[in-house]
């Protein structure tokens, strides 16, 4: 199991960057999204998938079996796919309103949305 997680993870890594790389806002929103998504089953990697025994405590005995889930992971796990989630909805909507007003989703021309040169408040970014 802990191959194919690790394989599952290393897919999506490739897919997130290849997202994010392509230059399109959707794209690049999803590519975040993934990545986050792969965190999470890092995260849950730590877990010890793997194992069948569950974390609960028999009465009379005072220790967690040593090959017991560790439930902590899953948790936070949990935690971060409700919130991974509202923050793509977020995203989504942040970046649908910003391409009808620019007209575009190309990421390369959303320039427009930049400081002027002249703003002494927020300085644009220096082009190269």
């Amino acid at each position: 199991m802990e191959l194919m997680l690790a394989i599952t993870i290393s897919i999506t890594v490739a897919a997130g960057v290849l997202l994010v790389l392509s230059g399109e806002l959707f794209r690049l929103v999803i590519g975040l999204a993934m990545l986050g998504s792969t965190v999470n089953l890092v995260v849950f990697m730590t877990a010890r998938p793997a194992s069948l025994t569950p974390p609960v405590i028999a009465p009379g005995v005072a220790t967690l079996p040593a090959d017991a889930v560790n439930a902590l992971p899953q948790a936070l796990v949990l935690t971060a796919i409700v919130i991974g989630f509202a923050l793509l909805c977020f995203s989504l909507v942040l970046a649908a309103w910003l391409a009808r007003r620019q007209r575009h989703a190309d990421v390369d021309r959303l320039r427009t949305t930049e400081p002027a040169a002249s703003d002494a408040v927020k300085p644009p970014i220096l082009e190269d």
